[in-house]
């Protein structure tokens, strides 16, 4: 699929998200949105009109969810890939999306660079998860439920870019991905709002992981976090 155009259907009940998407996706020579849909419903009847390669759906919609049109897409067999997007980097949703059939989850406020990167791998028959989202798949197969769901969430797993594990000390706060980025540009001296702005996310989102990052580390100010960040190894 190189060389040709990845037909792109976008599924969202907001439609100045699906806005935002289009516009992104469409700024790429390869992406082309073909169709547009509100909810779970419409999404199953643009996919038998449009025949697109890759649905990105949102999860919380009117109608019908997002996980259950992919669902239904799974059943019926068609080459469809799906990339669910969602606020909420929820265990349930997460293991939900995977088990429905979806290559793909992918939270709003992803970076621009990695909502492509998500596309293209997915496109090209990659599954693409962000890093707290694959902790979470690891850490749930390794929880030993349910037996079908493990196969589903091993295979999964199994897909994914291996990386190499990290020095032991940088795990003892099990920062994910983005509390390490935040780590990093808040002890260079950044601001919250610069931050957002490298990262291109909201301010309120820095503030959340920040004070998410603080607790993990135990720590009350800036100072403090910089002192433990070198103690562990966590910054160079």
């Amino acid at each position: 699929m190189s060389s040709n155009k990845v037909h792109i259907l976008l599924v969202d009940d907001h439609s100045l998200v699906r806005d935002g998407i289009k516009a992104l996706l469409e700024e790429e020579i390869r992406l082309d949105v073909i169709g547009e849909a509100s909810n779970g419903i419409e999404a199953l009847e643009q996919v038998k009109r449009l025949n697109p390669d890759l649905v990105i759906i949102d999860i919380r919609m009117p109608e019908m969810t997002g996980i259950e049109a992919v669902r239904q897409l799974t059943v019926s067999g068609g080459v469809t890939k799906c990339i669910m997007l969602s606020m909420h980097d929820s265990e349930e949703y997460i293991l939900q999306s995977v088990q429905a059939g979806a290559s793909g989850y992918l939270l709003k406020d992803a970076s621009k660079e990695e909502f492509l990167k998500a596309v293209y791998t997915v496109s090209d028959g990659g599954k693409y998860f962000s890093g707290d989202v694959s902790s979470i798949l690891v850490n749930n197969l390794m929880k030993g439920t349910a037996s079908k769901s493990n196969e589903v969430l091993s295979s999964t797993i199994d897909s994914l870019p291996k990386v190499s594990p990290k020095p032991v000390l940088q795990n003892t706060f099990d920062l994910t991905k983005r509390e390490q980025q935040i780590l990093e540009l808040a002890v260079s001296g950044f601001s919250n709002k610069e931050i957002a702005e490298k990262l291109d996310i909201s301010k309120r989102t820095i503030e959340v992981h920040r004070f998410n990052l603080m607790k993990k580390m135990d720590v009350k100010n800036i100072l403090d976090l910089t002192n433990k960040a070198r103690e562990y190894q966590l910054i160079p």
